[in-house]
């Protein structure tokens, strides 16, 4: 009887019935707590009525006895209505309004999924290309993948506020996973596959998660050994690959879902939900708030084991509102992703651009450069090693034309160099750290020398951009903006971008800010800073050991506000751990719109302290000593002792053209002895860092790359200074004797 349509019903009096009619049903209404009910009926009258509600009603027993009355005794169990936590923009057809109109308001990150698909319906919002299948997803395709994913857990048994590790990297389905982890009201615990075993395990087991969502069977069954046995998995969810490519046995009985499988799971009880009212019934409803956690990023740091960092929806919803000052973005514009999509930075502004109707194009480290020139982006965001890499091709590419081809090209570049040198001068748009502003004089007899020169210089840039940036732009692919950040691009590299037309955007945050908290805008492109803050953030400069706000211009330890409480002073102001200066306003002169411009000048705690009480930034030198082809890594170090000294990655290859250029080898020569490609070094660092305020002593050549794998690049490609010298302690050791 239970779950049917139960009436008690006699004649239409219902305080009569006749003795022979005794048909008992009993009708669904609510119910109170747990009891016990005892229904009496005489031969002809109805003595009393008791309604049940079938929802809570989880076992009755009716008891008829012989003659002219009847007892029917209900004995209920209440049954708990399951929480159903929602998303409630994006599931807002299926929440009960209770009267009241819902808001169209984005209160959760997912809920950005149906505004989009409202607006950009059919648009294409991702294209996976390197995946099998590959994918081509439109936006309403998109939001209802997302709604069916979102199901599918729920029906698994993912609740709301529990973690879940979703380890994988970037595609279509990691997307889907993301949001459809969010929008259950569950926290999503994100890192790559390029990550240690061990730090994975780490990262699981210090967050609490209880279930993996994980790229394919080859990186689980790498995890498998040591996962199986340290770790709590309530399920395991395999985005890409079949369940049978699983190492046998090491699941240990855990269940094991494939995304297909989630989906269609999600997409039945969807439509069991749409089509049962008593179904929906059985769930009470609540919305993701916006400070409710939606993920759990651990830090990539360069020092110690990662730290998690909780992040809310609105911290990730500031973003997405506010990135648009950073430039323009238009519906239909394409955006190539390549950055790790886990990561802070890569994964706000990719939220932000599926708000503007942008395609976005997955690729690869492998494919970056085919894909750059198939797919020509409107957009993409790297780190600064990518586009130093860009630049060091090109530079190989013109190096290596004939003579009179190479004479021809560099001359047009130094000659574009010199223009937009120029042109910053007379827009005002150079840096500067002082404070006083130039006489009105000064400022008259600047504009009007730069304006003139770069006006006999305009000719020949217009010339080259036609004959020969074009081509490299065309090489490189992007149509529009490349914004970098995750550290400083060097200066060199920046006004090579600059004179040829590629507008490179730098920008500055930290995974504790949810990632950005400045960058440059089209307008105000301050080559050399990360531009202004972005809205409703704020920036001081503190002097580092006793925490006085410093005038501008001054360097100091960089500060900016944060919601949380963790991580700050007492003042709720978060210590970024970076050395920089906001450059001060002035009214006229050179710098005239470069007021207010944020300079970052590297990390407080890479700061490098000599025996002789001297302390030394060492990404100045770094990056100075990466101009030259020959060096390929570079870190600096000298902590306590008298003088600095490198640890240096050669680039093999450039060093031995260059050795036969300058017949230090033969032509035919495929090698260079250590003591060579070390002498030869040596003139690099004289060459490049002669302008530094510190010169470079002792240098230890290593052979092997500082990789990801080895643990000496975090996975955004930052150098790990500790490691990098922990692992050549007795080198570096032997290097000062």
């Amino acid at each position: 009887m239970l779950g049917a349509p139960i009436k008690i019903s006699s004649s239409p009096s219902c305080c009569s019935s006749s003795e022979n009619r005794k048909a008992i049903m009993l009708s669904p209404v609510c119910l109170d707590k747990s009891r016990s009910f005892q229904f009496l009926f005489s031969g002809s009258k109805l003595r009393c009525s008791k309604t049940l509600d079938t929802k809570q009603l989880s076992s009755a027993k009716f008891k008829v006895s012989r003659g002219s009355k009847f007892r029917v005794f209900c004995d209920s169990k209440t049954q708990e209505l399951q929480i159903r936590r929602c998303s409630p923009l994006l599931e807002k057809a299926s929440l009960p309004s209770n009267g009241a109109p819902l808001s169209d308001e984005w209160k959760a990150v997912p809920d950005i999924w149906r505004s989009s698909a409202e607006k950009y319906g059919d648009r294409v919002a991702l294209v996976d290309p390197y995946h099998d299948p590959p994918s081509t997803l439109t936006y309403n395709q998109l939001e209802q993948e997302i709604l069916d994913f979102t199901e599918g857990l729920r029906v698994i048994g993912v609740k709301p506020e529990e973690k879940y590790a979703l380890f994988a990297d970037n595609s279509c389905r990691w997307l889907v996973a993301d949001q459809g982890i969010m929008a259950t009201g569950a926290i999503n615990v994100v890192r790559g596959s390029r990550s240690a075993v061990e730090e994975l395990l780490h990262i699981y087991n210090h967050s609490e998660s209880v279930g993996l969502v994980i790229d394919n069977p080859e990186f689980f069954n790498r995890l498998a050994g040591k996962f199986c046995s340290n770790a709590r998995m309530r399920f395991i969810v395999l985005l890409w690959g079949e369940k049978s490519r699983l190492a046998k046995n090491e699941t240990l009985g855990v269940p094991v879902f494939s995304y297909k499988e989630i989906v269609k799971l999600g997409r039945e009880y969807r439509a069991a939900l749409i089509d049962s009212l008593d179904a929906r019934k059985g769930y009470r409803y609540e919305v993701i708030g916006s400070d409710d956690i939606a993920t759990l990023v651990y830090t990539s740091g360069t020092t110690g084991n990662p730290k998690g960092v909780m992040l809310s929806h609105k911290n990730l919803l500031h973003q997405i509102e506010n990135l648009g000052v950073l430039g323009p973005a238009k519906a239909g514009d394409r955006f190539l992703s390549m950055l790790p999509t886990w990561h802070t930075y890569e994964r706000a502004c990719e939220y932000f651009i599926f708000t503007r109707g942008i395609e976005q194009v997955y690729t690869t480290v492998r494919t970056l450069k085919d894909d750059l020139r198939n797919y020509k982006p409107d957009y993409m965001i790297s780190v600064p090693l990518v586009y130093e890499t860009l630049y060091s091709g090109i530079q190989k590419q013109i190096s290596s034309s004939p003579n009179a081809i190479k004479l021809i090209v560099f001359s047009f570049i130094r000659i574009s160099l010199a223009y937009t040198e120029l042109k910053r001068i007379y827009e005002g748009l150079c840096l500067t750290r002082n404070p006083e502003e130039p006489s009105h004089i000064v400022s008259m007899f600047d504009y009007l020398w730069s304006k003139t020169i770069a006006t006999i210089l305009w000719p020949l840039h217009v010339l080259a951009t036609k004959f020969v940036y074009k081509k490299i732009s065309s090489a490189i692919g992007i149509q529009k903006t490349a914004k970098s950040g995750g550290g400083s691009l060097p200066t060199h590299i920046e006004k090579f971008y600059e004179a040829i037309g590629l507008e490179v955007q730098n920008g500055y945050g930290l995974t504790e800010t949810s990632p950005c908290i400045a960058g440059r805008r089209p307008y105000y492109n301050v080559l050399g800073s990360v531009g202004h803050p972005i809205p409703l953030t704020e920036f001081k400069v503190v002097d580092s050991e006793t925490g006085e706000i410093l005038p501008l211009g001054s360097k100091g330890i960089i500060k900016n506000p944060l919601a949380t409480r963790q991580a700050l002073d007492e003042d709720g102001w978060l210590n970024t751990g970076d050395i920089g200066w906001i450059a001060p306003h002035h009214s006229v002169g050179r710098s005239r719109r470069c007021g207010g411009v944020i300079v970052f000048e590297g990390r407080a705690k890479d700061t490098i302290v000599l025996s002789s009480g001297e302390n030394i930034e060492p990404l100045e030198i770094e990056e100075a000593a990466l101009r030259s082809p020959l060096i390929q890594q570079i870190v600096v170090i000298g902590q306590d002792q008298r003088r600095l000294g490198a640890i240096i990655v050669p680039n093999k290859d450039e060093a031995l053209l260059a050795a036969k250029e300058a017949s230090i080898v033969d032509a035919d020569a495929v090698d260079l002895s250590k003591d060579k490609i070390t002498s030869m070094l040596y003139e690099e660092l004289r060459k490049w860092t002669s302008e530094c305020s510190f010169q470079i002593g002792p240098i230890l050549v290593v052979d092997e790359p500082f990789t990801i794998e080895s643990g000496l690049l975090t996975p955004t490609m930052k150098i790990r200074r500790d490691r990098v010298v922990a692992q050549y302690k007795e080198e570096i050791a032997n290097l000062y004797k």
